[in-house]
């Protein structure tokens, strides 16, 4: 089992969970999040518009899940269209994670692994 994190632009989390559903995730976590990466961060307006800061922390989402091992292309690639910006995509448009899991077990039934799933 996989577990693949996917940190996008927090406008784009509608269609990338609209891609993993197609791609045949079973399930998924969002969470709203803040931090810098390659970005640096932006200008924005302070005050009355007259004064500009940079604002180092940006707002992103991380869409969060775990599937089986035959699964991973397809969801990488799934994500990696539904987040990227244009055709060619642009700094900020986000990273992937993908970790292996070792046990997944349901709460509410015990199963395990891909039961669990």
């Amino acid at each position: 089992m996989i577990k693949i994190e996917a940190v996008v632009r927090p406008e784009r989390v509608n269609p990338v969970v609209d891609a993993l559903i197609d791609a045949g995730c079973g399930g998924y976590h969002v969470a709203n999040v803040s931090g810098k990466g390659t970005q640096q961060g932006v200008e924005v307006f302070t005050g009355r518009g007259a004064t500009t800061t940079t604002r180092a922390a940006l707002p992103k989402s991380i869409v969060t899940t775990v599937v089986v091992e035959s699964l991973k292309d397809a969801v990488v690639a799934a994500i990696i269209e539904a987040a990227k910006s244009g055709e060619e995509g642009q700094i900020g448009d986000g990273k992937i994670f993908v970790s292996p899991i070792s046990e997944v077990i349901r709460v509410r039934t015990g199963e395990k692994d891909g039961a669990a799933l």
